[in-house]
């Protein structure tokens, strides 16, 4: 593998020119990882490595911002006992939480997890659990190779391995730039006959006030000005690089200001009608 290929790749998209040595270490413990618990399939490395992306905000955290307190009581994540929320909180480069994972996870370990759950957020460690898991479908019963197969690469649906279909598109789009970042570096395998890409669903921006012309635009100028706007606070320093190029960021800005538009000009309607 070029690994200098890889980083410059990844340095450009989807890490928008800035790229931490901590975003380095992850990711060459996610490689790493994947060649020993991985298929050598280029495409499901490229889609781990969207996922932690993702799941650790950039790589600039192992552990979620939040306290854990919103998991007190859940049953579901296996949260019985006091202070379980806090406790097992998410952690690693797929934020695994509750009680019910650290123990499974000790168990696959062979490692006291529930005792010392910040072993987790050690790089080895996480990325094991994020490439055996994602491959086995230990987190939702659902796994890599249900999606990703010598028939289709369906990167959208590949996030129900994690977490159902929260933010399955905007991580489908990491994906795709970390495959063309690993095929540059000349990484792994891929079918023979390769199957074509599952496309990502365009998202849906709300059509401002205004005849058919404005209806048809107005997603794709919504779109425009986000971006101009994102670029300058950037460049005036007012935001990180790669914040501004986050699609995610995009796409709620132009939602914001079409609606702001919508409202404008619902306000203003009826007096120009009248």
């Amino acid at each position: 593998m070029d690994r200098a290929a890889f980083f410059k790749s990844v340095r450009a998209r989807p890490f928008g020119g800035a790229l931490s040595q901590s975003a380095v270490d992850g990711l060459s413990a996610l490689i790493a990882a994947f060649d020993q618990y991985g298929d050598g399939d280029v495409r499901k490395l490229a889609y781990i490595l969207a996922t932690a992306f993702h799941e650790c905000d950039r790589f600039r955290s192992m552990e979620e911002y939040a306290s854990g307190a919103a998991y007190e009581g859940r049953k579901d994540l296996g949260n019985t006992e006091p202070g379980d929320g806090k406790r097992f909180k998410g952690r690693g480069f797929v934020m695994i939480t509750g009680r019910a994972n650290y123990t499974d996870w000790s168990d696959r370990l062979d490692m006291d997890l529930l005792a010392n759950p910040g072993l987790v957020k050690d790089r080895a460690i996480a990325a094991r659990i994020c490439v055996e898991g994602m491959m086995l479908g230990t987190f939702t019963g659902k796994d890599l190779p249900d999606y990703i197969n010598d028939a289709k690469a369906d990167y959208v649906n590949a996030r129900r391995t994690v977490n159902g279909t929260d933010r399955a598109s905007m991580i489908a789009g990491y994906a795709a730039q970390m495959l063309t970042a690993l095929k540059a570096a000349k990484y792994g395998a891929e079918p023979k006959d390769e199957p074509a890409m599952v496309e990502a669903p365009k998202p849906i921006t709300p059509a401002p006030v205004g005849g058919p012309r404005a209806k048809a635009n107005g997603g794709a100028a919504g779109v425009a000005v986000a971006t101009g706007l994102l670029t300058l606070v950037a460049k005036l320093g007012w935001i990180p690089p790669e914040v501004a190029s986050d699609p995610e960021t995009v796409i709620l800005l132009s939602g914001f200001l079409l609606a702001v538009g919508g409202y404008v000009g619902a306000f203003f309607a009826p007096k120009n009608a009248a």
